[in-house]
């Protein structure tokens, strides 16, 4: 029978939007990384000056900084929410029910009337 409570399909979205976020974290990471290396290439090449290129780096960082930290507070967030915000209506949960399902909750409610 389908689980009352939601508790599986809840867990299993947080850990699907958990997981989402932590990309995201990852490739903002990643980015910063190419960024920076492309801009030591530049300095190397002449097309920026080291001074620009390290204020360049520098607001990089903050902004991937601002960025992770966001990630991971919406994160930790979504980790934290209450269940009870993902349970299913009465009626949502008869809809997801199968026939054999049903049929078995019919019989239980009939024997109770």
């Amino acid at each position: 029978m389908a689980d009352l409570n939601g508790n599986n399909l809840t867990n299993d979205l947080m850990d699907a939007v958990r997981k989402v976020l932590l990309a995201g974290i990852g490739g903002a990471a990643l980015t910063a990384e190419k960024a920076q290396g492309i801009l030591e290439e530049m300095v190397t090449k002449g097309e920026l000056t080291v001074e620009q290129g390290k204020a360049l780096n520098q607001e990089l960082k903050h902004t991937v900084k601002e960025n992770v930290d966001s990630a991971r507070a919406a994160a930790a967030e979504t980790k934290s929410s209450p269940a009870e915000e993902a349970k299913p209506s009465v009626e949502d949960f008869v809809k997801g029910l199968s026939e054999e399902d049903l049929a078995k909750l019919k019989e239980l409610l009939g024997k109770t009337e």
